[in-house]
This record gives structure tokens, C-alpha cells and sequence, in this order.
């Protein structure tokens, strides 16, 4: 397949994608130190050389020279807008791009298109809003008027909608607001996807199912110890142990489950191989010790045998502590860029481009690699049913489960 990316910040999206076998004839982005790592990391990899980056504002950008040429249409149309750390102005706000995505679908009549937000896009202040988004995605050539308001559009294309009137480009949407720790990332995250598929193909969107599971690495530390011993450390005292109660729910869980899925991933899992950055980066780029980092009430970081925070971006700071570590023995100190990298499943290799402030805010901003890979490929296999991708997909995890491998 082949694709364009809109609002490509740093990267994550395309990169995985890249990995599902996913051709990008374009990357578009407007914000400048994004695109300087975009730039890098063309020069350095191999398997980036024939990405064609676009420093652009996406309203700038004619699209229609693309259409027949490109199957799919992906991005992370800026998030401010819904974000909880945002100002919550939604269509109001000149930062909701949106209405990009829906311009672009139109003039290329993509095959597909995906789309990912952050999970504010869902909440009830926001649900008309994201009705009509889902709306005008699904009919692009249903254009708002001028001086029409949204909602005037969104009457218009209810209308479409259920009187079954319109015969022009038309999308058949899958959306799910899911948590990428349920997919083997290493971090609770979570974030809304959109997935579409033109209707005159007759196929029928949907979303892969959750691949990792909480119970199971709670299972892990506090029922078979297995958690500890694959890391080669004692279990924490008994007394940490959850209650009876919940150790049998546990069990039960993980008799359930444990053909099917995978534990979830922590900060201790994820960091596997990267050596003590107060002690040296070793060759790992990206991997500096930053000063500075301390705990107080609702400032706690990011527990170690735990999946991370989500690592945040943007100009509400880190309230939680999100781009912190926290020791077993109560110490933190700040992650590393290469660290952060690693809970969005970057690879090793892919470098940033600014400082330890500036490259956190690409990285909180990007969506997780493995992620990306793992829609992609889910993606791929809707158009090509006859490969074995499903059957070996859980084989395929496992394996980077097993040698945490993120390159």
C-alpha cells in the first residue's frame, strides 16, 4: 500500500506503518524541529531514503494531485483542541485540523484512511462535535457551505445519512478509543482511532482486539513470580501483595486469557538493555542523565513495574510526574530522551533533533510505533485476506515480548 501522512510530527505513526509494509509517498508537517528529526533520520536510515517530507502548513497543500496514486491517508490531526490539558475549544479552536483530514480524503479518495486523537475527542462536552466528524468523514463530498455553520453541516449530512440519498464517495468508519497498554505498549496511553474504508470496495472496517493484559503481569508478580525471575530480581515483600480476594480473581483472569494474550509491558521490561545514563550513556544516542527530577504529592513519576504514564506534551506541562521514573526504593529521577523513546517503541536508531525539552514534547506527541505498526498490518491484511497475518500475529509479539527488541 501506499500512503500520504498529515501532521507527521516526529514520526511514530509513519514509522510504523513504514514497518507494516506501508509506502509513504508523503509526509506533511508544519512544525519545524519535528520536521528537522523527520530530516535526520531520513539521511541516517535506509529504510527512510525515499520519504518525500513537505515543511508545510496541510492547509497550504493541493492534494488532488495524488488522487489514484495513494491507498491510504494517516496522521494525528492536532490534538489541543480535546485534550484534558487543553483549552477545550473544539471547533473553536483554530487548532482543530479535522477539517484537513476531511479536504484531503476528498480530494485523493484514498482507499482508507487513519486517523488517531487523543481520548478527549469522546467526552460528552465533545460528542456532537465528534459526530460530525465521524459524519463528514464518512461523506467528504458533502462540503459545508459558506457562512453554514457546523452544526447546519451536520443536519445536512444526518439527512444524507438516513434517507440514503447520496451516491458520491462515501466511507464506511470503525472507531474505538483504546489503551496502547492493551497492545503491548509499554505505557497506559490512552487515545481514539478512526479507521475508514471506502464503500464501493465492500470491505467492512474494524479493529484488531486488545493483544496484552493487565491481570496477566499482575499474575506474573504476585501469583507465579515469573515477572521477577525472567528479570533476575527478588519480588517485593509479601505484604505489597494484593488481597486473597484479588489473587484468586487473578487466577481466574489468567485461565482465561492465557492462550490469547500477553502481559502488559512495564518501564522495567522496556528499558532492557540500556545502561545507567548517570553512569553512561554507552552508545545509545539520546541518552543523557538530566538533574533536577523530585517527588512530592501528585508528582510521583512513573512506577517501574508498571507500564509508564502517558508521556504528555505541550504548555500544561507534566503534572503527574509523566516524564519520571520511579525506583522500587522510592527514588526518581527524570527519563531520558532514549528512555522516553523507548515507552513509544521507537527504535534505538531513530534519533531527535533539540533539546531534552523539545524532543520530549515530539515524543509525547507521537503515536507509539509498535502501535502504528501493529494498525498497519491490521490494515494490510483487511485488503489482503489471504495472508496469515492474524494467525501470526501473536507469534510476531511474543517474539518481541520475549527479547524486547525495539529496533
Amino acid at each position: 500500500m501506499r500512503s500520504i501522512e498529515i501532521f507527521s510530527g516526529a514520526g511514530g505513526l509513519a514509522v510504523g506503518l513504514s514497518q507494516a509494509g506501508i509506502h509513504h509517498d508523503l509526509l506533511v508537517e508544519w512544525n519545524k524541529p519535528c520536521i528537522d528529526t523527520l530530516r535526520l533520520n531520513r539521511d541516517l536510515q535506509t529504510w527512510m531514503k525515499d520519504w518525500h517530507l513537505c515543511h508545510s502548513d496541510v492547509r497550504a497543500i493541493d492534494f488532488q494531485s495524488y488522487a489514484g496514486k495513494v491507498d491510504l491517508i494517516a496522521g494525528g490531526p492536532p490534538c489541543q483542541p480535546f485534550s484534558l490539558g487543553g483549552k477545550h475549544k473544539a471547533h473553536d479552536d483554530d487548532r482543530d485540523m479535522f477539517p484537513e483530514a476531511v479536504r484531503a480524503v476528498k480530494e485523493i479518495a484514498p482507499k482508507a484512511f487513519l486517523f488517531e486523537n487523543v481520548k478527549g475527542l469522546t467526552r460528552p462536552s465533545f460528542r456532537p462535535y465528534f459526530e460530525y466528524i465521524r459524519l463528514s468523514l464518512s461523506y467528504p463530498e458533502i462540503s459545508i457551505h459558506r457562512e453554514e455553520t457546523w452544526q447546519d453541516h451536520a443536519a445536512r449530512l444526518i439527512r444524507a445519512q438516513r434517507e440514503k440519498s447520496f451516491s458520491g464517495l462515501s466511507y464506511e468508519l470503525a472507531w474505538k478509543v483504546i489503551n496502547a497498554a492493551d497492545y503491548g505498549i509499554p505505557q497506559t496511553r490512552e487515545r481514539v482511532i478512526i479507521l475508514g474504508i471506502r464503500n464501493d470496495l465492500g470491505i467492512q472496517p474494524w479493529l484488531p482486539a486488545p493483544t496484552h493484559s493487565q491481570a496477566l503481569l499482575q499474575f506474573g508478580q504476585w501469583c507465579s513470580g515469573s515477572y521477577w525471575e525472567d528479570h533476575g530480581i527478588e519480588a517485593p515483600p509479601n505484604d505489597d501483595k494484593p488481597n486473597g480476594k484479588t489473587l484468586l480473581e487473578l487466577q481466574r483472569q489468567t485461565e482465561k486469557n492465557l492462550s490469547k494474550l500477553l502481559p502488559w509491558r512495564t518501564v522495567r521490561d522496556a528499558l532492557v538493555g540500556l545502561p545507567d545514563p548517570e553512569i553512561t550513556g554507552g552508545n545509545f544516542s539520546n541518552h543523557h542523565f538530566r538533574q533536577g527530577a523530585r517527588s512530592y504529592p501528585g508528582h510521583v513519576g512513573s512506577f517501574i513495574d508498571e507500564p509508564c504514564k502517558t508521556i504528555k506534551a505541550g504548555a500544561h506541562g507534566v503534572p503527574g510526574g509523566e516524564n519520571m521514573i520511579r525506583f522500587e526504593d522510592g527514588r526518581v529521577r527524570y527519563f531520558t530522551v532514549r528512555e522516553s523513546a523507548r515507552m513509544q517503541t521507537f527504535p534505538d536508531e531513530y534519533i531527535f533533533q533539540g533539546s531534552w525539552t523539545e524532543s520530549m514534547r515530539q515524543i509525547g506527541n507521537a503515536v507509539p510505533v509498535e502501535l502504528g505498526r501493529l494498525m498497519g498490518r491490521h490494515l494490510v491484511s483487511l485488503f489482503q485476506p489471504t495472508q496469515p497475518y492474524h494467525g501470526k500475529l501473536r507469534e510476531e509479539i511474543s517474539k518481541v515480548s520475549a527479547v524486547q527488541s525495539f529496533g
